[in-house]
């Protein structure tokens, strides 16, 4: 586990965190060998034992570490300790392009053309390297304080190779291409769409597809044309809006083919903005037939041997021969002469041959397997139905029984009285039990903790089983909302007036009229914590195909997305909040529909991430006083002294050298509740002269310099 102040690889000391990510956290930290400032990523300690997390994080490792570049975050080192694996990174100091176009609502069009050509150089760097970044969008460009611009987080870059390159990752829905929208192919042009994207973002403060879900988003990507930007800002130049339409383009082949191309384009509208210059190729229209060239014939053969998959290529050649032979069916073909014919009919020999003799050995080896499988099954039937195999009827009766059991799906009560509500209910969700919670105003203990529950510990429940917790609302409880009977939209708005979160569950009812709320817990009138969960049941009329909500309490984001697509829902927001629970950090802690609960196919799940409990701030306002006499006796006004300040858990907060005293200090957001004051000075001993009775010789013996170490113990004021 990853602290502030520890040292990993024996040279990176941890300062403090500077970012997350949906796998690794990044540190700012100091590399004590070449005395610099660096940022280092992290995997997170939940995917460090997930092989194929490991094995992606160093595959982004290897690919980033082959990159350099100015207008890329350079990778300078790569390790592992103690199954920490981590990469070691350029500190960039600066701001995201997202939060730049934020601050000044909108670049201006030299501006914004300046930071493209930067980072299409950058991403120019990166296809050069056959290696397609995914995930350009705002967030992954930061300028420096310099004014440099740099693309970082390669989080899901990939090297390209000449196979087909097929993923379902998808980066921010607001700037993926349509190809990476359908989860299909995706190359260097899918990163010029993104870059073309973010560069109408720039020019207008605005993305040019929004919708309430990642779905819409995505759909919009796919099938709505590009609006133009000049429609937001009119003084955009032509060739600037041509150029983000290029980039944009529906097509792949209609789009800029490669990032030189782009920058090219870019320099020239520096020039010449209301030229028109730019060009956009309709690969129909270049699609008729024509003799394969010399050149052209270079360039497959050196494909095809880069080819490095067997099975890809046995593919390829069967496409290849079933191609040739419709081709042959239907158009007339040169003849070709005695020698070739014989080599074509040497090779598809051959690769009969070797395809047949596989499938005869495949066959040979299913067909003893299932014979086997065939005799033990008789064998077991006839030894059964005898009763000479000791497992005969009864036994088959305590299978059944012990099967009836386990199909129950009862589960044991775990302890929940004298715990906190929200643990005990991320508890219950992962059991598959959803609890009915009541509130009971006291000041004899703290809001949130279970005071009763009407099943005991260790008795078997199951789903249906009717859970009642008892809770403290505390001393100050607010009055609930009694909202049965409303609409779902009146009554959501009458709790949250009144500060409670709403969760939704919905269940089939024929009384209650579709929508309307069937019950509510805490029932309305009772007292409950401001700030505390409300459930409310919402009917949906009489049966029918609804979808049932999975449970996602308690794991990761990506496990989450992938539970709610497979149950046939959306995606909703994603945000992150912190926890009190410590065992939900990273994990999901929040959906916004109950376990259990029926609603339509296609609905949006919003989902809220834990980042840990809030963390305890401190404060340090005061004055700091000389060394006392009780302190260092020989300590003097005017000395020159170095005065540090450092927290308990490393971190500095001052270092200065002054002989004046008091020092002034003031300092916010300190994570420590304790600290160290040193000064270190030095203090010269006077001469002494010596006489010697019997001689009358005088000696003199010179002073000597003496560096002296004084340490104070300090205490920060803890901030609300």
């Amino acid at each position: 586990m990853i602290k502030i102040g520890m040292m990993i690889g024996d040279r990176y000391e941890i300062l403090e965190k500077i970012g997350t990510g949906g796998m690794s956290d990044v540190y700012k930290s100091k590399d004590h060998k070449l005395n610099r400032y660096v940022a280092v990523k992290v995997l997170k300690q939940e995917f460090s034992e997930n092989a194929n997390f490991v094995s992606k994080f160093r595959v982004e490792a290897q690919a980033a570490a082959g990159l350099m570049h100015p207008n890329i975050v350079n990778v300078y080192d790569v390790g592992e300790e103690n199954d920490i694996y981590f990469i070691v990174m350029e500190l960039v100091e600066g701001i995201t392009l997202k939060k730049y176009i934020e601050k000044k609502a909108r670049l201006s069009v030299k501006e914004a053309i300046s930071i493209a050509i930067q980072v299409s150089m950058g991403i120019e760097a990166a296809h050069n390297n056959h290696i397609i970044h995914r995930d350009i969008k705002p967030q992954n460009i930061i300028i420096s304080k310099e004014g440099k611009v740099k693309v970082t987080d390669f989080g899901i870059a990939k090297a390209a190779t000449s196979n087909t390159i097929t993923s379902n990752v998808m980066g921010s829905v607001h700037y993926t291409s349509p190809e990476q929208a359908r989860g299909g192919y995706s190359d260097e042009k899918s990163d010029i769409y993104s870059l073309g994207i973010t560069m109408f973002e720039m020019l207008t403060g605005r993305v040019p597809f929004n919708g309430e879900t990642t779905v819409a988003i995505a759909i919009k990507h796919i099938q709505e044309p590009l609006p133009s930007p000049r429609e937001y800002i009119p003084e955009i130049p032509v060739s600037v809006e041509q150029i983000v339409h290029k980039c944009c383009q529906k097509s792949p082949d209609r789009r800029y083919q490669t990032m030189g191309d782009l920058v090219i384009d870019l320099k020239q509208s520096l020039i010449n903005p209301d030229e028109d210059f730019v060009k956009i190729v309709n690969p129909d229209e270049e699609a008729s037939t024509r003799m394969i060239t010399d050149k052209d014939m270079v360039q497959i053969k050196r494909q095809s041997n880069r080819r490095d998959s067997m099975d890809e290529a046995l593919r390829l050649k069967k496409d290849v021969r079933r191609k040739y032979q419709e081709e042959e069916e239907y158009e007339e073909e040169e003849p070709m002469d005695e020698e070739e014919e014989a080599d074509m009919d040497e090779d598809v020999d051959e690769d009969e041959e070797e395809y047949d003799s596989k499938m005869e050995r495949i066959t040979t080896v299913l067909a003893v397997v299932a014979a086997l499988l065939i005799g033990c099954i008789v064998l077991f039937l006839v030894g059964r139905t005898l009763g000479i195999l000791p497992f005969g009827k009864d036994g088959a009766d305590q299978e059944q029984s012990t099967e009836g059991a386990s199909d129950s799906g009862q589960v044991e009560m775990p302890k929940v009285v004298a715990r906190q509500l929200e643990e005990v209910k991320a508890e219950l969700l992962g059991l598959g039990l959803m609890p009915e919670i009541n509130y009971r105003e006291t000041d004899e203990f703290e809001a949130g903790l279970v005071l009763e529950c009407n099943i005991g510990i260790g008795q078997m429940v199951d789903s249906k089983s009717d859970i009642v917790l008892t809770v403290s609302a505390g001393a100050s409880g607010v009055e609930v909302p009694d909202v049965v009977g409303m609409s779902t939209a009146q009554g959501v708005s009458n709790l949250e007036q009144k500060g409670f979160v709403v969760n939704r569950t919905e269940s089939y009812d024929t009384a209650v009229a579709k929508g309307d709320i069937i019950s509510q817990s805490p029932e309305g009138g009772a007292k409950a914590p401001s700030g505390s969960a409300v459930t409310i049941r919402i009917s949906q009329g009489a049966e029918d195909n609804k979808v049932r909500v999975p449970n996602l309490i308690g794991i990761s984001e990506m496990d989450a997305m992938a539970s709610i697509t497979e149950s046939g829902l959306v995606v909703g927001s994603v945000t992150e909040v912190t926890n009190e629970d410590a065992s939900l950090s990273g994990l999901v802690c929040y959906q916004s529909y109950s376990v259990g609960s029926y609603v339509e196919p296609g609905t949006a799940i919003d989902l809220q991430v834990s980042i840990g409990p809030k963390q305890a701030t401190y404060s340090y306002n005061g004055s700091i006083e000389a060394p006392s006499a009780a302190e260092d006796p020989e300590y003097r006004d005017g000395l020159n002294v170095t005065v540090t300040i450092d927290t308990e858990d490393g971190v500095q907060l001052l270092n200065t050298n002054t002989a004046s005293f008091p020092i002034s200090v003031n300092y916010t957001g300190i994570r420590s509740a304790t600290g160290t004051v040193t000064f270190t000075y030095m203090v010269t001993t006077d001469a002494v002269t010596d006489t010697n009775p019997e001689t009358g010789e005088v000696t003199t013996t010179e002073g000597t310099s003496v560096q002296k170490t004084i340490s104070r113990e300090i205490q920060f004021t803890p901030e609300s």
